[in-house]
């Protein structure tokens, strides 16, 4: 045997690989036929794909869990807009630590059932970490996807959201916030607390999670509806001016009241 045909042979071992089987597939079972390359760059563009979706599992150590995830690429909430339209990304999220299951093993001396006791501030320290794990990795977990990861329901996740926003005053980077979701009130109050305070634009996106698109919009929102208030409109007529739901506008002239007051 030639060494061409022995090194032929063994060429083709590797050649029977995914990426060739799905060109084949493409070919043979789909029947889209032309050009070579265009099947090969489709060919690619799924294996990167699968790639994404199925990382090594080398790469995930312990408590850690694979989850597909909405993508933090600055694009915005669009009512009428599907799920499988938003941008996604793969994260691996520490769902146990060590930490966590020391926290089950030991108890403070002298507090017999402390683990039981201690259930909602384990369940808020879960929550935040993997918020900013989800958000460090380019993701934002909304939630209903940590009602599932942490198997509490979604009116506990708003209550631990609540009681950590009121504690810290730190706005975590869930999916609604990020994307502006809803006419929740907390991001706006806190956003706003701190322009009130002197605080700039710059500084107020790193303190709140919130794009500097976002923190400008409530700026330039708030500061509309304080010129109208000042002007003596009621929230009727700055609802007719503004173009904005009443709901919203009752929460900025509150905001309005409760700094002016200060």
């Amino acid at each position: 045997m030639t060494s061409r045909a022995l090194r032929d042979r063994y060429q083709s071992i590797p050649k029977r690989n995914f990426r060739n089987s799905l060109i084949k597939l493409l070919e043979d079972e789909y029947k889209i036929l032309g050009s070579r390359k265009i099947l090969e760059l489709l060919a690619d563009d799924v294996e990167n794909l699968h790639r994404e979706f199925y990382p090594d599992k080398k790469g995930v150590g312990f408590g850690e869990i694979v989850f597909r995830t909405t993508a933090d690429d600055g694009q915005r909430q669009s009512y009428g807009k599907k799920t499988e339209e938003y941008s996604s990304v793969t994260v691996i999220l520490p769902l146990v630590t060590e930490e966590d299951i020391d926290h089950r093993i030991y108890s403070k001396k002298g507090n017999n059932n402390s683990n039981y006791r201690h259930l909602e501030d384990r369940d808020i320290q879960t929550m935040v970490r993997l918020l900013k794990s989800a958000k460090a990795q380019g993701g934002i977990l909304s939630g209903a996807e940590l009602s599932v990861l942490m198997n509490r329901s979604l009116a506990t996740i708003g209550k631990y959201l609540k009681v950590y926003q009121k504690e810290t005053g730190e706005i975590l980077p869930l999916k609604g916030y990020v994307l502006d979701q809803g006419s929740l009130p907390t991001h706006k109050g806190i956003i706003i607390s701190l322009y009130e305070q002197g605080i700039s634009p710059a500084d107020i996106v790193l303190q709140t999670n919130h794009s500097i698109d976002a923190v400008d919009r409530y700026i330039k929102h708030y500061e509309q509806v304080k010129k109208l208030i000042k002007r003596g409109l009621d929230e009727k007529a700055i609802k007719s001016i503004t173009g904005r739901s009443l709901n919203v506008v009752k929460q900025y002239i509150n905001l309005y009241q409760e700094f002016s007051q200060t």
